[in-house]
């Protein structure tokens, strides 16, 4: 490896009003300052790469590692310029002197767009301060250089419903029914772009497009879609994420799941302490309803719904999560109420009234992350670590997670 001599590292900031590509319609931004990377302020290469011309080159693989320092916290467009074989890859990995040797991918494997002479992924997620990111590389490439712009700001949750649980019986605090016309966007933010989620999936979750996320005959429908011609797919991910936070109390999602092997569905909630994927799992999760396609029954309908939550003590990563797996019966052809009863000591989860989850482990924060609010979050995936393990089916082009309600409610 090859340890640059110069001391001070170097980011230029060019000012800017930035336009982007998203989903190949032109979108107006907010004025932002761009970031770049190239060979004037790398940190170190591996052997494999050359600096030759004020380009990164490998014939075979190799990486190189920068100092991003980032301003504002948000999400970003990450554009890689450069060429490379029809087989080359790259992929960027932030926070790499992690102490738990971790690894937090912040893009997906990016491809080159020969046409355009770069790659690109939307919304990768970077906190305030210094990161040092290393980018990966598969096949042969030249990289001339790697830019960051802001797409949008983080926003905290300015609301907090701490629920009460102590009482005889539950009284609703907040809802949404979907019974208008619309998506209530008084509650609910739309997540945007393609970086992987952390997961390796592979849709583009777009912003207020009605193929994607529309109410109908009071439901939320949640269709991803692929675009034949271009093997691309999109969906939609709604969280409560800059609008309002809960703490404690019973959580109900009323779903209909899709049938298809390929697809990842959620009913969630993800702390409001996440800013980028340094903040997981230490802000917690909680996984009310969770399901992937390949453990539909073809003909039955039946499959097998997840409870879980995620801290930095029990997290999938680990492979030691606590988690619980219920067969639900005609899981695709009817409704069905997915609870999580979240209390200051206690989960408790539910299946249509039936318990059949407890996590209870609370002897530290490692433990407990889940004294802290978090933000409800409704999404359908495809493909990833998860719901792709087994392959998406090739004739798949459409699923729908359908929606009945979302409730909170309260001991009283």
């Amino acid at each position: 490896m090859t340890l640059k001599s110069i001391t001070p590292i170097l980011i230029f900031l060019i000012s800017c009003t930035a336009k982007s590509l998203r989903q190949e319609k032109e979108v107006q931004f907010q004025e932002v300052d761009l970031i770049s990377l190239s060979t004037t302020n790398y940190f170190e290469i591996s052997t494999d790469v050359e600096v030759e011309d004020e380009q990164f080159k490998t014939t075979n693989q190799g990486w190189i590692i920068f100092d991003l320092n980032v301003s504002q916290a948000g999400r970003y467009q990450v554009k890689i310029y450069g060429s490379g074989h029809s087989d080359a890859t790259v992929c960027l990995e932030d926070y790499i002197d992690n102490k738990e040797a971790r690894q937090y991918k912040i893009t997906g494997q990016i491809s080159f767009d020969k046409k355009l002479g770069y790659g690109l992924v939307d919304g990768s997620p970077l906190n305030i301060g210094t990161h040092k990111i290393k980018l990966h590389i598969k096949g042969a490439t030249k990289i001339q250089k790697i830019t960051f712009d802001l797409l949008s700001v983080h926003e905290y949750s300015p609301q907090t419903y701490t629920q009460r649980m102590e009482g005889e019986d539950w009284a609703m605090v907040w809802s949404d029914e979907f019974n208008g016309s619309e998506i209530d966007t008084s509650k609910w933010v739309f997540d945007v772009g393609n970086w992987g989620w952390g997961n390796d999936e592979i849709q583009y979750y777009t912003q207020g497009d009605q193929k994607n996320a529309r109410i109908k005959k009071g439901n939320l429908i949640i269709e991803a879609l692929k675009d034949v011609q271009k093997s691309r797919w999109t969906s939609a991910r709604l969280t409560t994420r800059g609008k309002v936070s809960f703490l404690y109390g019973k959580i109900e999602f009323r779903a209909r799941v899709p049938d298809r092997k390929g697809y990842w569905a959620a009913g969630w909630l993800l702390g409001d302490s996440y800013v980028d994927e340094g903040s997981w799992p230490y802000c917690g999760e909680i996984d009310i309803l969770e399901n992937v396609g390949y453990e539909i029954h073809p003909l039955s309908g039946n499959g097998i719904a997840h409870l879980s939550v995620h801290t930095p003590a029990y997290y999938f990563k680990r492979n030691n999560q606590i988690t619980s797996k219920t067969e639900v019966k005609n899981m695709v052809g009817s409704f069905h109420t997915y609870t999580m009863e979240w209390s200051p000591n206690e989960m408790i989860g539910l299946i249509d009234g039936v318990p059949s989850y407890v996590y209870d482990k609370t002897a530290n924060d490692l433990e407990w992350p889940f004294y802290k609010p978090h933000n409800l979050i409704i999404n359908l995936a495809i493909g990833g670590n998860w719901g792709g393990a087994q392959g998406i089916d090739p004739n798949l082009t459409s699923q729908k997670l359908i929606i009945d309600y979302v409730r909170v409610f309260e001991k009283r």
